[in-house]
């Protein structure tokens, strides 16, 4: 089966990136599809995360102002779905323009939209803009022209109206038998440095943290998108805090950590609470919008902290600080959680979607 994947980039460190490498090359790999993946602008530059040797990509070329870029956009795309001939494309974009292509581009191929976050995704404590409102009615309305719409989490179909919706969950992208002793005195966040990653958030829970815990540390791995929390910990005067760029190896850096963190307002699934459960860590994540709460139960692998209560936070925090033996029973009961995303189980998932479509 020929399967044609859509996306911006290829090339980041994302989340979004980090999926498609397990996702493409595992199709590729162990069920015998032809995958292509078509990005924008990247030409000749290398990825962040490993794709298989089997997995195509292709980039479109594109700039101008807005109507420039949209009808290059279209043309590119339009030029390599004729060339390619998929069976099923598989758009990865949540921006308003992957919505048009089903109408736009001719093609036999089954349309899927992968929806990779939540409308609240940038909410900056103000509401939902009513420009991305708005955004968001289209987007429903130009969903119909997919055979399926695919979501990450089941808290998210709130959203949507569609009736084509399907929830398939992000897969582990990685596995090792190696395991956090969990008595490292290391706390780890992972993702970028974004408003909606909630790391202003972190540093004020973390004032509540260190004077109790002084010689604990905590170490945010992420894309910097802005610097004003480097600014914002020194006015604090926290000393433990360490910020990282995006390291290719965080497993590792799971490993040697003791308890994972997620202070996000918002997420499309929170893939990276797998991983840190992965490697044996329990978490404690707000129970943001949408995905925290369909991956981890309460008091069980983790705890889960009313959206934006710092307070609860810090507090749940201590309780794991405090314990090595709550760790090691968190931690437990997330690495079985773990288990239920291995890419053998979510990738079979994608597989049974893709082979109901071409029969119809």
């Amino acid at each position: 089966m020929k399967l044609l994947y859509i996306t911006n980039g290829i090339t980041g460190a994302g989340g979004l990136e980090r999926v498609l490498s397990v996702k493409a090359s595992w199709l590729a790999d162990h069920l015998g599809y032809e995958v292509d993946i078509i990005s924008l602008n990247e030409e000749g530059k290398n990825s962040f995360f490993s794709f298989s040797e089997k997995v195509r990509l292709h980039s479109v070329e594109v700039s101008g102002n807005p109507v420039r870029y949209l009808s290059r956009y279209l043309e590119g795309i339009q030029k390599k779905v004729l060339e390619l001939q998929p069976d099923i494309i598989s758009v990865c974009d949540d921006a308003l323009k992957g919505f048009l292509l089903p109408a736009m581009i001719r093609t036999r191929a089954k349309w899927i939209h992968e929806s990779h976050a939540s409308v609240q995704l940038g909410d900056r404590g103000e509401g939902v803009p009513f420009q991305k409102k708005f955004q968001h009615v289209l987007k429903q309305y130009l969903g119909r022209g997919f055979a399926r719409v695919v979501l990450l989490s089941e808290r998210n179909k709130n959203e949507w109206t569609l009736p084509q919706l399907e929830v398939i969950p992000n897969p582990l992208p990685f596995q090792t038998d190696k395991l956090s002793t969990l008595q490292n005195k290391r706390v780890i966040a992972v993702g970028s440095y974004s408003f909606n990653k909630g790391y202003d958030l972190l540093l004020q829970i973390w004032t509540k943290i260190e004077p109790e815990f002084p010689d604990w540390e905590l170490n945010i791995y992420g894309k910097l998108t802005h610097d004003n929390l480097f600014a914002k910990a020194e006015k604090l005067n926290l000393k433990n805090v360490h910020f990282f760029a995006p390291a290719p190896d965080i497993q590792e850096k799971y490993v040697d950590s003791s308890i994972f963190v997620l202070p996000s307002r918002s997420e499309g699934f929170g893939m990276v609470i797998i991983e840190a459960m992965s490697c044996g860590l329990p978490v404690v994540s707000f129970d943001c919008p949408h995905g925290p709460g369909d991956i981890i139960t309460d008091g069980h692998d983790g705890f889960l902290v009313e959206n934006g209560h710092i307070e609860m936070f810090a507090a749940r925090l201590q309780e794991l600080m405090s314990s090595e033996e709550l760790r090691q029973e968190f931690g437990t009961a997330g690495r079985e959680t773990a288990k239920k995303y291995m890419p053998e189980k979510i990738v079979k998932q994608w597989d049974e979607l893709f082979r109901s479509l071409v029969s119809k």
